[in-house]
């Protein structure tokens, strides 16, 4: 057994099902803000039941996340202790700001969103979902700040040698905004907010397709679309600012996700294909010269290769290529079904076209995929480097924890997230499935 790859793959498993929930909290915390809004403005009891229903939602989404959360910080301290020693005086300033500023300001105001109904005054209860959507987002930009760092490090210096070599902070904005982090947090915002779009479709469209609560469904499906439509096409300028950067700063990565082995030659755009590592080439449907006229306007423009790189140093090219080039077709795939959606919500047959709504409805499910297959590429594509060109992923581990420990509590983990998943599952389909709650019943 292999102590790194089991640390690696508990880190990438428990991270995984974290990252299924903050994308929802941020995305629906977004449109708490508009449900809610509507109700100060119109005082229609509708838009009331719509913000109380998705609240719930919002607040099952939240347990889950935080609960899921807990156990990656853990993880630094007992799996990758050479890791936390190395960038301990950096990496943990924006983690700790994340608790202090963001979580404490989010759980704090979802006190007064959840059970301040009736309590406080309207305008407060308002204020109170506008710093809930804006904490959800504030906790997004410190993790993107911390993992941007280890993607291209900034304001820093290293200080001893040896076993005791680490970063030392010296410079705290140009570490916070290293060159990636506004790039990756707009991509990653915008992704979320299309994440939330579409599961507020998806329980819509549901609802609409069993001629159920038509009323709440028409209703909270109408903003919905029109932030889908806003992120997914957001999503097409905040990747491709973000490829940039990444080619500027992490071109192996760049070139694994092209599967593009020939440096300074010009750089073909694949839609699918495999990557025959042995010939060092791509088999499928490309675009000749299309990387080269993304990245540089001009499609005979050389763009950097893998065998620039000692073999050492280049990503695994094949789980990279496909996981990135899947993340781009659930792109694509949400672009259409966003305008699909409104052209038939303009044309007003949406609410009757049982296909469309069950494509809705299964659209629901994608970007979460997108969200994952999108981390895969990011992370797998850096490596060997856990730290981008300071500190190899194998030299991060803890020494002193043998592999049949980093098993055990893989294994448990296994067990302990499969029984939260389906009770996550089970008390999402609940309430989703119930609808909001009659207004007589309030």
């Amino acid at each position: 057994m292999d102590a790194v790859l089991l640390a690696r793959t508990q880190f990438a498993f428990t991270v995984a099902f974290h990252y299924l929930f903050p994308p929802l909290s941020i995305g629906l915390g977004l449109l708490l803000v508009a449900f809610e809004g509507m109700y100060l403005k119109t005082k229609d009891p509708l838009w009331e039941r719509i913000t109380r229903f998705w609240v719930g939602i919002f607040g099952l989404i939240f347990a889950f996340g935080v609960a899921t959360g807990i156990v990656m910080e853990f993880q630094f301290g007992t799996n990758w202790s050479t890791y936390s020693r190395y960038v301990g005086d950096i990496f943990g300033s924006p983690l700790a700001a994340e608790g202090v500023f963001a979580f404490f300001l989010e759980s704090t105001f979802l006190g007064v969103l959840v059970f301040g109904w009736k309590r406080v005054s309207p305008r407060v209860h308002f204020l109170s979902t506008v710093m809930v959507a804006f904490g959800a987002a504030l906790s997004a930009l410190w993790i993107i700040i911390a993992n941007s760092w280890q993607q291209t490090p900034a304001g820093f210096q290293l200080v001893g040698e040896g076993a005791t070599l680490r970063a030392e902070l010296v410079d705290f904005w140009a570490a916070a905004l290293n060159p990636s982090t506004v790039a990756r947090y707009t991509h990653v915002i915008v992704a979320a907010w299309q994440t939330g779009a579409f599961l507020v479709l998806g329980v819509g469209a549901w609802h609409a397709l069993k001629r159920q609560h038509l009323d709440f469904a028409r209703a909270s499906m109408k903003p919905a679309i029109v932030l889908a439509v806003v992120a997914s096409l957001g999503q097409l300028w905040t990747g491709h600012h973000s490829a940039g950067v990444v080619a500027e700063h992490q071109p192996a990565k760049l070139a694994a996700f092209e599967g593009h082995y020939a440096d300074g030659q010009p750089g073909d755009l694949y839609a699918f294909g495999w990557v025959d590592e042995d010939a060092q080439r791509v088999v499928g449907l490309g675009l000749p010269g299309g990387l080269s006229l993304l990245l540089h306007g001009d499609t005979q423009a050389g763009v950097t290769g893998l065998s620039a790189f000692a073999p050492e140093d280049r990503p695994p090219v094949q789980p990279v290529f496909q996981a990135y080039h899947l993340m781009v077709a659930l792109g694509m795939a949400l672009i259409a079904a966003s305008l699909l959606a409104a052209f038939s919500w303009w044309r007003g047959s949406l609410w009757h076209t049982r296909w469309l709504l069950g494509a809705l409805i299964a659209s629901s499910l994608l970007p979460t995929l997108g969200n994952q297959v999108g981390w895969f590429a990011a992370e797998v594509g850096r490596q060997p480097w856990i730290v981008q060109g300071l500190l190899r992923t194998k030299d991060a581990v803890s020494v002193v924890v043998p592999a049949w420990q980093v098993l055990a509590s893989l294994l448990l983990f296994g067990v302990l997230y499969t029984l939260m998943f389906v009770l996550f599952v089970y008390l999402f389909a609940k309430k989703a499935s119930r609808g909001p709650t009659p207004a007589a019943a309030e």
